[in-house]
């Protein structure tokens, strides 16, 4: 119940630029708080229990979009739901970024955050919501969201917003009985909850907070969810550039669906998409972005390594109320791939990926919270990306999350690291484990020179073919497979148990078979892997062949 407002306490009729960023801010803090309780709710559309960390995570990239400089509420909203955009994971950072778009939009209309922006705002959000999200469900979010506009339609600001804040709780108790499988594990949608804290905090900040918080429903925290209820493997996000209108939109949301389910895609309104689907085909669903611009921030997990993480995590006992986010236990591994078909094959060993020769280090930082664990190995597989790696990691440390990196070289050696990892294992036992699987493995390239340039082994021209040995120069050549049987004889010569050949779209066909062939002729009882994938290098355009030895 609340309250009649103390005497001395204002009542905002308008939110300037300051009282944006202190409702931004309460909201974040108040995800943080329920952090664990709506990670817990996530049953739809799958278990694998990330939707408070997504909120939180999406809620910090948009009050970090503030820099203190905005000179009026309009503006600030317009800054908050960019970077809310820019920042959001899953389905509910996804929808919950397209609510603040619209709001954004209204409250730039109208030139002020006043109580007829939020009005309009609300209700554009809940038509804009539904049009982000390739097929609504009742009973969650959208559902919630609905409610809250339709019962702000009058008022002033303070009256508005509680009304909102009331009619999206009623609407949030009703989830229950609105999807089965909220029904069968008996909670309230997830992102529904998140809708109304973000009201809650709206209301606290319009009237100066004299509402009672809501507190964390602590009976849910060790609840596991043993159904899943999406089909498909894998969650695929990814920012996209283009300057599409809502029709080239649409076709995307329809091509994403034909691939999977659960597709958000929200834009910020000056060319940038955050798309999200799930999938089984990786390449494919970065491959319908490609078709209207440019797919970048990459991100890929696979849902059975996050559910069973989950699970595993509440066997061990009731996570932390008071936590930012989940006090989970295990471990898990993060890799960097320069594209889709690394992605794939890392993604298929049951790790979290980030596609990009060169991620964003705060893209790097969020992903590392996605795998809901206690403990998180980052493998950036390539020299150039170690920096970014590193203040990645920092990043993460801050936040309370443990973080250690094993600074692989190669794809190769990412893989053979991933090979020995076991989150069952004690942390500093497991990292050694790795560091040391991924240090035995030599690592080779065949690659194009882009220019003529002094070698170690002599001058090549532009276009000729180099042999990498752990990223130095043994080999200039012209034929992709006189190079890469050159490579692998050097490699043979320790006495390798096992040759890792991944194969690149510029090498012909039937490449992998023809090395395989070379590997076992010289080699009878050294085991070979031949995988082939779309980019096969580190970070180097032209690079055909990667080869691994261990």
């Amino acid at each position: 119940m609340r309250t009649p407002a103390p005497v001395g306490v204002d009542v905002l009729d308008a939110l300037d630029a300051a009282a944006v960023h202190a409702w931004s801010a309460s909201a974040l803090a108040t995800m943080e708080r329920h952090c664990t309780e709506l990670d817990a709710l996530n049953v739809f559309p799958i278990p694998d229990g990330d939707t408070g960390t997504n909120l939180v995570l999406t809620l910090r990239a948009a009050l970090s979009a503030l820099d203190g400089t905005e000179q009026d509420g309009a503006e600030s909203m317009r800054r908050l739901a960019r970077g809310a955009v820019l920042g959001a994971l899953g389905n509910s950072g996804g929808i919950m970024s397209q609510l603040l778009v619209s709001l954004s939009r209204a409250v730039t209309d109208a030139g002020v955050f006043d109580a007829a922006a939020l009005g309009a705002g609300l209700r554009r959000g809940a038509i804009d919501a539904r049009a982000a999200v390739r097929n609504p469900v009742e009973g969650t979010i959208l559902t919630v969201a609905r409610a809250a506009a339709e019962a702000s339609a009058t008022g002033s600001l303070a009256v508005r917003a509680a009304a909102a804040l009331a009619a999206a709780d009623v609407a949030l108790q009703a989830t229950t009985g609105q999807l089965a499988e909220l029904s069968r594990a008996g909670v309230v949608d997830a992102g529904g909850l998140g809708l109304v804290l973000m009201l809650e905090a709206l209301v606290a900040t319009v009237d100066g907070g004299r509402g009672g918080a809501r507190q964390p429903g602590a009976d849910l925290a060790g609840r596991p969810c043993s159904f899943q209820s999406s089909p498909f493997a894998y969650e695929v996000q990814y920012l996209l550039d283009a300057d599409a209108d809502a029709a080239g939109i649409e076709v995307l949301r329809g091509d994403l669906d034909e691939l999977g389910d659960s597709v958000v895609v929200v834009g910020t309104g000056d060319g940038v998409w955050n798309v999200h689907a799930h999938v089984d085909d990786v390449g494919a669903a970065i491959e319908a972005g490609i078709v209207l611009g440019r797919p970048h921030r990459i991100s890929v997990n696979r849902f059975a390594d996050q559910i069973e993480r989950r699970n595993y995590s509440h066997a061990g006992g009731a996570a932390d109320q008071g936590s930012a986010r989940p006090a989970t236990t295990g471990s898990a591994v993060v890799v960097v791939a320069p594209g889709a078909g690394l992605a794939a094959l890392f993604a298929g060993e049951g790790v979290s990926v980030v596609i990009g020769a060169q991620p964003d280090v705060l893209v790097l930082r969020q992903q590392l919270h996605a795998p809901q664990a206690a403990a998180v190995v980052l493998l950036p597989n390539s020299v150039r990306v170690r920096a970014a790696a590193e203040a990645a990691a920092e990043l993460a440390r801050g936040d309370g999350l443990r973080v250690s990196v094993i600074a692989t070289r190669s794809p190769v050696q990412g893989l053979a690291a991933v090979a020995v990892h076991d989150p069952r294992r004690r942390f500093d036992d497991d990292v050694v484990a790795m560091a040391e699987a991924a240090a035995a493995t030599r690592f080779a390239e065949v690659a194009i020179a882009e220019k003529q340039s002094l070698t170690s082994v002599g001058i090549c021209a532009a276009g000729d073919l180099l042999g990498l040995i752990d990223g130095e120069v043994v080999e200039i050549g012209h034929g992709l497979l006189s190079v890469a049987f050159s490579l692998i004889d050097r490699l043979l010569a320790v006495g390798p148990e096992l040759i890792t050949v991944l194969v690149g779209a510029s090498a012909p066909p039937g490449t992998g078979a023809l090395v395989d062939r070379h590997v076992r002729e010289r080699s009878p009882f050294t085991e070979v892997s031949v995988y082939v994938v779309a980019e096969p290098g580190a970070d180097e355009a032209g690079v055909a062949l990667v080869i691994g030895a261990e």
